[in-house]
């Protein structure tokens, strides 16, 4: 091991994330893989490995590069021979690989009791390692018992913790590949805040730009109330609306309102002469109306040709445009010569 390992392993102690799945776990959680891995130990080596290169054996580097014979084994030429022979004859460290990459990738560092069970599995196989040597060189038979007991008890352990390692690689593999959905964190609720005013509980934060502050109600929308399906609104003062001509509604604002009737006197030939209201042109009775003459109308009386025809005639209006220039009115006698008054009182 060098030393760009050993500053690996000091890079490694100071990841924040943890394993999906410690190593106590796996057995409970995916029983079925842990007994596949248990049994068949280099299959699962060699899928774990397949699966955290994301199946591209082109980025296949011999004990995943952690090793001095890594690069140099003609991995390039036949990726697939390789990794079969890795898991084959090296089996222990082609898991530890698959351990590294997956830990350098998600930034994973081992739990303390991950670490103790790794460790005690470890030296377990060192000593019995080292009992069998003494037991070979002193020829003991009763070293060598020990020796081989030890053995039995370091390849158990070896066996289920490695069944347990796999297993929990594929977890994490499985939480990558999106397997597993991140469930939602359970949070306290906002604290509820009392007022006077009658509003909805504010939610957590500042509230966004432009709103109004706490305790004030919202202003009422600008413009008109809700209306019925095919009401038209009133266009801009002086704007006329469209569609007016087309049988729709009147224009707004409304057009002044103009009498029918000509203006009240009506304009007459001489600006100060009397205005006598009458019935309309045609409706005239065959006589003078009742009351013009103090004989009435058993009198007999019988209006001359010196008389004129009755009612008198009228002149034409001015044209338009036309203003008369002011003089001193006329005697009363002669605003009509046509007809001479007959009383200076009017009838009652």
């Amino acid at each position: 091991m060098g030393l760009r390992d050993l500053e690996k392993m000091k890079v490694r102690q100071d990841y924040r994330n943890l394993w999906h799945k410690d190593l106590m776990s796996t057995m409970t959680f995916d029983p079925a893989y842990c007994c596949f891995a248990l049994f068949c130990p280099y299959c699962a080596s060699y899928k774990l490995r397949k699966r955290a290169i994301y199946n591209d054996m082109s980025r296949y580097i011999c004990c995943g590069g952690y090793m001095p014979c890594s690069g140099k084994c003609g991995e390039k030429h036949c990726p697939a021979f390789c990794l079969c022979c890795e898991v084959l004859c090296c089996f222990a460290p082609s898991v530890s690989s698959t351990r590294y990459l997956i830990q350098d990738e998600f930034n994973i560092k081992t739990t303390p009791c991950d670490n103790c069970i790794i460790g005690c599995m470890v030296c377990l196989k060192q000593i019995s390692c080292i009992c069998s040597l003494l037991a070979c060189l002193t020829g003991s038979g009763e070293l060598g018992d020990i020796a081989e007991c030890l053995g039995c008890i370091s390849d158990t352990v070896y066996c289920s913790v490695c069944a347990c390692m796999q297993t929990q690689h594929k977890i994490e593999l499985d939480k990558r590949d999106g397997k597993y959905a991140p469930q939602p964190v359970m949070a306290a609720p906002p604290t509820q805040q009392m007022s006077r005013v009658d509003h909805s509980i504010p939610s957590p934060g500042y509230p966004p730009q432009g709103s109004p502050p706490m305790g004030y109600h919202q202003p009422p929308p600008m413009g008109y109330p809700h209306q019925p399906p095919g009401y038209m609104h009133p266009p801009a003062y002086g704007q006329p609306m469209n569609g007016s001509s087309k049988g729709g509604h009147d224009p707004y604002p409304p057009v002044p309102y103009h009498p029918q009737h000509p203006p009240y006197p009506p304009h007459m030939y001489h600006p100060h002469a009397a205005y006598f209201p009458g019935p309309a042109p045609g409706a005239y009775p065959a006589g003078p109306p009742p009351g013009l003459h103090p004989q009435g109308p058993d009198s007999g009386f019988v209006p001359g040709p010196e008389s004129g025809p009755y009612p008198p005639a009228r002149p034409p209006p001015p044209p338009p445009g036309y203003h008369a220039e002011p003089s001193a009115p006329l005697p009363p006698h002669e605003e009509h010569p046509e007809t001479a008054p007959t009383s200076s009182n009017p009838p009652k």
